[in-house]
């Protein structure tokens, strides 16, 4: 309790010197700008003239930085926006390329596999032509071997008709 007495006593004489030094380190710091602008020429003191001046040109400095900013976000987002576009229609080529090159494997593989069906059909009829003139086959046998023939002819249609819509596919692609 004593020491806190103390501590408070200590403070009251300490902090009226100290505000005291402040006000003087003031009205120093006001003698040396006066006695600047008075070196300088100056009055000493800005007139409300001088005053306004300068606060109108910090505006216009402000203003025309604001400006400067706003153009500079503006041209950002116009060369962002730019960019992604970019990047879209590059997204959008490799996409159409890679549809491209999908429909000509597809249209390879199914060139492949007709050629291998008419192979496979032209056997069929060798082999049915030489079976029927030796006499080998029944008339059922001769019936069975008709059915497979024609249902290697549908299949080849059909191989026909995909290779069409193939062609068709590729041909839009490309254009």
């Amino acid at each position: 309790m004593k020491i806190k007495l103390i501590a408070l006593a200590f403070l009251l004489k300490v902090v009226p010197s100290m505000a005291q030094q402040e006000k003087v380190s003031d009205v120093k710091q006001t003698d040396t700008i006066s006695s600047k602008h008075a070196e300088n020429g100056a009055a000493g003191v800005l007139s409300t003239a001088q005053i306004l001046e300068i606060q109108k040109n910090t505006l216009e400095n402000q203003k025309k930085a604001e400006k400067i900013k706003a153009d500079a976000e503006r041209e950002a987002k116009a060369v962002a926006k730019q960019q992604k576009k970019l990047e879209k229609e590059q997204k959008r080529f490799e996409k159409t390329q890679d549809r491209i090159a999908d429909a000509e494997k597809d249209f390879i593989k199914l060139k492949d596999k007709l050629t291998k069906e008419n192979a496979r059909l032209e056997k069929m009829n060798v082999k049915f032509a030489k079976d029927k003139r030796k006499g080998k086959l029944s008339d059922i046998d001769i019936e069975k071997e008709n059915i497979k023939i024609s249902k290697q002819s549908i299949k080849i249609q059909e191989l026909q008709e995909d290779i069409d819509k193939t062609q068709k596919k590729l041909t839009k692609l490309r254009s």
